[in-house]
């Protein structure tokens, strides 16, 4: 069920939604948290809401999307669409629209909706603040996701994360790598044990998710780690051994090879953005691998 509130007040959307919840018998009781989204445009609006209700059947929310307009002159406005039921998976929707001076409030504005006792986690799915954690919905939260991928700039938005970062901080380039990060872990922790001397992140310029393994990578060797644009693949030498893990670019079948052994197929699909901020609302504490892979990308060289 839509329901679309204009020109109205915190106080009668309250209402609304109590109605609302009366009338399809949804309770508060079984949600666990409170997300609130931050989308700078409607080109995101959908997507991140799409991805939100799909979460929210692994992580039950109240999800509050905040719109802000710019203030100029214009007359303080908020106005609301209401979502509940089959239309908002296992949560409940609640879209602001805030105009005018209001827009400058919008901590002020989200509060009256954010359910109590419950962890507050903060998403920005495309233009970020500077520093998460000092912006006024991100004081509100324990947990705050930016996504670089979405920015103008995508190398310059990762690379940005580390001078922004405060503990809880986390970004869906960095989740969109965890089975990339599990496969390797996995293969070198296997015969002959050598410690990998230099390593090669490839694929396309504009995907900082490829910035930030190759950031995790110089955090965790001592040899130099190489950053290039071209086909998808990533590469570890070792003294006895090359490990190759490549696929195409739109493919879901990864390659695995090894000097001397036959090589192995294993699915490698790209993460939907839905599926990472599943993974990242599953944890609220703060992540310091994420936080060392930020810090290795300055050992980077990019060629």
């Amino acid at each position: 069920m839509i329901v679309d509130m204009l020109d109205t007040s915190t106080t009668a959307i309250n209402d609304k939604l109590n109605e609302l919840r009366r009338r399809v018998g949804a309770v508060t009781r079984g949600r666990v948290m409170t997300l609130i989204i931050a989308p700078d445009s409607d080109a995101r609006l959908d997507e991140s809401i799409d991805a939100a209700n799909f979460a929210s059947h692994e992580h039950p929310s109240r999800i509050i999307v905040v719109m802000t307009e710019a203030s100029g002159g214009a007359e303080a406005r908020l106005d609301a669409q209401l979502r509940t039921g089959g239309d908002t998976g296992a949560g409940e929707v609640v879209v602001l629209r805030l105009s005018g001076p209001l827009s400058m409030h919008a901590d002020s504005v989200v509060m009256p909706f954010m359910l109590p006792d419950t962890p507050i986690v903060a998403w920005w799915p495309d233009t970020a603040p500077p520093v998460p954690a000092q912006d006024p919905l991100g004081k509100l939260a324990i947990r705050r996701i930016t996504d670089a991928t979405n920015s103008e700039d995508p190398l310059s938005a990762i690379k940005s994360r580390l001078s922004g970062y405060t503990p809880g901080d986390t970004d869906l380039a960095w989740s969109r790598i965890t089975h990339w990060r599990a496969l390797l872990t996995a293969t070198v922790d296997q015969p002959p044990y050598e410690p990998i001397t230099s390593a090669l992140v490839s694929g396309l310029k504009t995907e900082p998710a490829l910035d930030i393994l190759a950031g995790w990578l110089a955090s965790r060797i001592d040899g130099p780690v190489r950053r290039a644009v071209g086909e998808l693949k990533v590469e570890l030498v070792r003294c006895t051994e090359t490990v190759t893990l490549s696929r195409p670019q739109d493919g879901v079948t990864a390659t695995l090879s090894r000097t001397g052994r036959p090589d192995a197929l294993v699915p490698l699909p790209r993460r939907e953005t839905r599926e990472c901020l599943a993974e990242d609302l599953r944890r609220l504490d703060p992540d310091d691998i994420y936080f060392a892979a930020l810090g290795g990308i300055n050992k980077v060289q990019y060629i």
